[in-house]
């Protein structure tokens, strides 16, 4: 048996007036998720315990098995084990954003205008990040070049209680009452006012300007943690399982899980992806020598987080048709499957971030079964279905029915 989880990263939300009270999902053109929602079985499951931050890095492990409450130390440590960062057990390690503050007064009272710094690209930014680390970087703090505006900061013996505010929840607001606090909060601040002066007048950013794109005119922490210690995915489950995720975090709580991440050329995290290279890259894993192979597409999360609807129900749709289409007529080729599909969390368009609130989730085995016409992928009919997973980490022993009693399709 091959098993397919696909993870269309915050595809859930809210109804929206503009598309008559139904939400992305139900709007979309989703006739392949519609297939394995109507030929199997949906329902609801809460992937986020109750006080633990709605995001992908929670969200995500127990997507995989694995209980937040017992395995979560921090999103940017699993960030750095997919960069190669070796972290002592002492070392904390902090996601380094390059953002758009808006403004040129102090600091503190400037607007967060883009926490993405327009997609900044990796080639533009390495050049950013190696600038601050010749400058403000030192034997204890080190600056790590990462994907796009994705970047890393690693204190070594560092502070275990910084509370840090994620710059996507602060769009459009003044920063002032969302920077660090507490245990090493001054470093941290010292260091984001500093990049705030080095970097405007870098070559990088003059020809940013020049061409009327947003300036990555500072850096800004959050998500910090130390190195977490998970249990092999194939010791638990007796899969040979990868992952494959254009985004550093999903690639390091595989590889923290001693999965294998598998690289597609052109997978960017943004719209601008190689949705059918993911497609590809799973079936021929799965063809070959794995039987578990996650696909983590970020693009609908992104839409979300910029306001933009448009965007997001295309991402919708490109998962539907180039990925799980893709996936579902070369499984069939390649012998007995389940398949199961689901966003990690809901990403709301009203407020542009993450929300702690049940995802829907739909699975089904790949004998054709006759499907069941009152079945759609989206979130009123999950709510409606009966099936409710209330610990996110059980998910994955009903899809892979192992002792659960229950069955997909």
């Amino acid at each position: 048996m091959k098993y397919l989880l696909l993870v269309g990263d915050g595809m859930a939300d809210e109804p929206r007036p503009e598309l008559d009270g139904r939400t992305p999902l139900q709007y979309a053109a989703t006739p392949h998720m519609d297939r394995v929602a109507a030929c199997g079985e949906i329902g609801l499951v809460r992937t986020v315990p109750e006080g633990y931050p709605p995001g992908s890095d929670v969200a995500n492990l127990s997507l995989l098995g694995y209980d937040p409450r017992r395995y979560y130390t921090g999103r940017a440590p699993l960030e750095a084990v997919s960069m190669g960062i070796d972290l002592a057990d002492d070392d904390v390690a902090f996601r380094c954003n390059l953002v758009t503050l808006s403004g040129d007064g102090a600091y503190a009272t400037r607007e967060m205008a883009d926490y993405s710094a327009g997609e900044i690209s990796s080639a533009e930014a390495r050049q950013l990040i190696d600038h601050l680390n010749e400058s403000l970087g030192s034997a204890e703090l080190q600056f790590y070049a990462g994907i796009s505006y994705r970047h890393l900061l690693v204190w070594r013996g560092g502070p275990g209680r910084t509370v840090l505010v994620p710059p996507h929840d602060i769009s459009g607001r003044v920063v002032q009452d969302h920077l660090p606090t507490g245990e090493g909060a001054d470093v941290l601040r010292h260091l984001m006012v500093a990049s705030s002066r080095l970097l405007p007048e870098h070559p990088v950013n003059r020809e940013r300007r020049a061409r009327g794109l947003p300036e990555a005119n500072s850096v800004w922490f959050w998500g910090q943690g130390r190195r977490p210690a998970l249990p092999a995915f194939g010791d638990r489950w007796g899969l040979a399982g990868a992952v494959i995720s254009a985004v550093d975090l999903i690639k390091g709580i595989g590889l923290c899980a001693g999965m294998e991440s598998i690289d597609v050329e052109g997978a960017t995290g943004t719209i601008h992806t190689n949705f059918r290279g993911k497609a590809e890259a799973a079936l021929r894993a799965l063809a070959d020598r794995r039987d578990f192979v996650l696909v983590h597409v970020e693009a609908p999360d992104e839409a979300s987080h910029q306001g933009d609807l448009a965007t997001k129900i295309r991402a919708i749709e490109e998962i539907d048709r180039q990925v799980l289409g893709e996936v579902l007529y070369g499984l069939e080729q390649i012998g007995p499957f389940r398949v199961m599909v689901l966003p990690d969390h809901a990403t709301p368009l009203r407020t542009r971030t993450h929300a702690d609130v049940p995802v829907p989730f739909a699975c089904m085995q790949g004998d054709r079964r006759e499907p069941n016409p009152a079945r759609s992928f989206d979130e009123v009919c999950a709510a409606g279905s009966g099936l409710f997973i209330p610990h996110g980490h059980e998910l994955l022993s009903h899809f892979l029915q192992k002792g659960t009693g229950m069955f997909c399709g």
